[in-house]
């Protein structure tokens, strides 16, 4: 298992050799596909911005109305459920699966310096989706495993699972039987990207997950990095993270991962500190392009109203 440090040290060694390149990269690159860059990962808008502080505004010590289908908010220490709608209920989880990808990967314990290449097989996946990792892309492990997480890149995951020892259908096997030994008995894999609606989990399931996972260095550095750079060709290029809540400052995110196709709708799991406490937060199939961080914003509102209220009553009752 790779722990921060050495991951550092892995992503110090591969941009020493890149650092001669780097000012001719930034002028060499050509316009257009800078414009699509910055297109493609945008900050957030104002509306995102808009809605985000409409639900802190509007909280209360009431539970809030959530627009995801099924949730699970669950306190860590206490294994308290504060909030569940529809917990126990099974549907494609889209790329919350590779967080299962991610851990069985590290545990595999394979070199995270290990450059692995992208290769025909790492394009043609369950659905047609956009990638500039390109047949031939020589990344490291751990770079791969880097942009699965953050940046949600499924040739990525799909590479890393490729070269799992014993190949793809050995770390598919590997992802069911943690699900096993998590106790996910509804949780179902049949591929490491989270294309395929057959890969099925309730958010009871990615509830045991999240606290699994949470509880690994890299994934947690990983997953919540809000930007990371690789080298493909000649240039250094910039992937950002699927999860805008990261960059929040009044968020204290441990570990996260969003998820969507189509069958899914917009998924979200994560761990944050909320009013100290170690909360595991499951949404799935919510519907609209923001509604599953607005729903995340939701919840935490909430608990900071109920602790607010709390505190009052507390201050009252010695006074």
């Amino acid at each position: 298992m790779i722990l921060r440090k050495e991951a550092l040290v892995i992503g110090l060694s591969r941009s020493m050799i890149w650092i001669p390149l780097l000012c001719c990269a930034a002028l060499a690159l050509p316009l257009t596909a800078n414009a699509a860059h910055h297109k493609r990962h945008h900050k957030a808008t104002a509306k995102e911005v808009d809605l985000i502080a409409r639900a802190i505004a509007s909280a209360t010590d009431q539970e809030p109305l959530l627009a995801s289908s099924a949730v699970l908010v669950l306190d860590e220490q206490s294994n308290d459920i504060l909030m569940s709608k529809n917990a126990s209920q099974v549907q494609p989880m889209a790329s919350i699966t590779k967080l299962m990808t991610a851990l069985v990967v590290l545990e595999a314990d394979q070199p995270m310096d290990e450059m692995l290449e992208i290769t025909e097989a790492d394009e043609h996946l369950d659905k047609p989706t956009f990638s500039r990792l390109h047949r031939g892309t020589l990344l490291t492990r751990a770079e791969l495993l880097h942009l699965a997480l953050m940046a949600s890149e499924n040739r990525a995951a799909h590479a890393l699972a490729r070269n799992y020892p014993g190949g793809l259908a050995a770390c598919i096997a590997a992802m069911n039987a943690k699900a096993e030994a998590l106790g996910m008995f509804s949780t179902r894999y049949v591929e490491p990207t989270g294309l395929s609606p057959q890969n099925v989990a309730s958010p009871e399931d990615l509830s045991k997950l999240v606290v699994v996972a949470s509880n690994n260095e890299t994934l947690q550095a990983y997953s919540t990095d809000e930007k990371f750079a690789v080298p493909l060709g000649r240039h250094l290029i910039e992937f950002h993270t699927t999860d805008r809540l990261v960059a929040h400052t009044d968020w204290h995110i441990v570990l996260q991962k969003t998820g969507y196709i189509a069958e899914a709708g917009k998924c979200l799991v994560m761990k944050a500190i909320i009013e100290s406490r170690s909360i595991v937060i499951v949404l799935m199939n919510s519907n609209g392009a923001q509604t599953r961080l607005v729903d995340a914003q939701r919840i935490k509102s909430w608990l900071d109203a109920k602790a607010l209220k709390l505190t009052g009553n507390t201050v009252a009752s010695t006074t």
